[in-house]
């Protein structure tokens, strides 16, 4: 089946806000196994969404339409669909109920146009809103089905996940199941390379790889009868994969993230860690601290953004930072060994560079030293990044965490870790 999705708003077309809500939606249409073709967004404007929706209904057979559910003379999604498809609105006593209450909880008296959000199209399924005012609604159409979902992505996700999903996955015939591995440490492209023969068209299960913030996503779905006939049709793969690229191989669901399987790894291996941040100021000590179970293995972090605080703090040398600069292999591994051996941890990740977005100290944007350091074992390695501050910030967090990990697997393997650059 093909879906189509359509973002409303004009705060999206003049960029005040991310459109965020097109990305998720997408994802979650091809975990179902739904192609999607088209992506569109549309300012709130009647004709030109009438003129959109009636062209999706002759190309998409489910149409995703999220934004202009609110209560103000703007918000004309409900209304527009409803003449796209020649139904009137009629007010549903469900939604009026809700929206009444919604407001008793918060003590707030209800303005008279609120209730403009309970008038639904004839013979709309209505879609119960959690977390909002704004109800979702289901408008079929013949054999197109019109899924109209509220903008804020706090009431679109969970409405997504509580409604709209169970909705689809009765539309198909069979059950659809996708399973994910995420890779980091390999290019998009070699990951592209290894795989090349389990990506053909028309497979089942099918092969898809995604290039996700310096990580690559492999998502492996499969159509069958009922869930357990599609698991074991994807197991096989799964376990080819595992094969082809081993190590590469950080997690293989889709919630787990990188920063779980580096906190994992240390547990695992009674490791304690530290954090020394300069150009990541606390990025990479807050992506740990944000799994739980952190507090068994990180010890602390030190943030030591100027030079006064790598000197202070650290115990890097003024001759250090004035031959080769705070943005410099020399300066990291001093970080290193400074951070160590004022925490005594196992492990001491460390990160230098410049982020822009003017280059200082004569060391152009991007140029970025990630250190780590394993029981007295050291290896610091050089980065050159694209884009702006932010993205230069977040590729060096990401990075620093793919260096640990490699460390760690490295050092309890039978590799000599370190021996090159003590």
């Amino acid at each position: 089946m093909t879906a189509e999705i359509i973002c409303v708003g004009t705060e999206i077309l003049l960029g005040n806000i991310v459109n965020t809500n097109a990305a998720y939606l997408a994802n979650q249409c091809a975990a179902l196994g739904l192609t999607c073709f088209y992506q569109s967004v549309v300012g709130d404007n009647e004709k030109r969404l009438l003129d959109l929706v009636h062209l999706a209904m002759g190309r998409s057979d489910i149409i995703i339409i999220c934004g202009g559910l609110g209560p103000t003379q703007d918000d004309i999604t409900k209304e527009t669909v409803a003449k796209a498809v020649g139904l009137d609105l009629v007010l549903d006593e469900n939604s009026a109920q809700r929206i009444r209450e919604y407001f008793e909880k918060k003590g707030t008296k209800i303005a008279e146009n609120n209730w403009k959000q309970a008038m639904i199209p004839v013979g709309a399924m209505v879609l119960n809103n959690d977390n909002g005012t704004a109800p979702g609604l289901i408008v079929k159409h013949g054999d197109v089905s019109i899924i109209l979902l509220p903008g804020p992505p706090i009431e679109l996700e969970h409405m997504f996940e509580e409604s709209v999903k169970p909705y689809l996955m009765k539309l198909e015939n069979g059950v659809i199941y996708s399973q994910t591995l995420k890779l980091c440490g390999i290019a998009e492209s070699t990951v592209d390379e290894t795989i090349a023969d389990l990506e053909s068209e028309g497979n089942n299960p099918t092969v898809a790889p995604y290039a996700k913030h310096g990580e690559v996503h492999i998502r492996v779905t499969a159509k069958a009868e009922d869930e357990k006939a599609a698991k074991k049709l994807c197991k096989p793969v799964v376990r080819e994969l595992k094969s082809r690229l081993g190590q590469n191989i950080y997690a293989t669901h889709e919630q787990d993230t990188l920063e779980g399987a580096v906190l994992n790894l240390l547990i695992a291996n009674h490791l304690t860690i530290c954090s020394a941040e300069s150009i990541t100021a606390g990025m990479i000590a807050a992506r740990l601290v944000s799994v739980p179970g952190a507090s068994e293995t990180v010890k602390s972090g030190f943030v030591t953004y100027s030079n006064k605080s790598k000197r202070k703090l650290l115990q890097v040398k003024k001759s250090t930072l004035e031959k080769h600069g705070a943005v410099s292999e020399e300066t990291v591994r001093e970080m290193l060994k400074g951070a160590a051996a004022l925490t005594k941890a196992d492990v001491v990740i460390a990160t230098s560079g410049e982020a822009g977005p003017e280059p200082s100290e004569n060391k152009p944007v991007g140029l970025v030293y990630i250190g780590c350091m394993i029981c007295g074992q050291m290896v610091v390695k050089e980065y050159n990044f694209n884009g702006e501050r932010n993205k230069i910030r977040e590729m060096t967090t990401t990075n620093a965490l793919m260096l640990l990990r490699s460390c760690v697997l490295e050092y309890y393997s039978e590799k000599t870790f370190g021996k090159q650059d003590n």
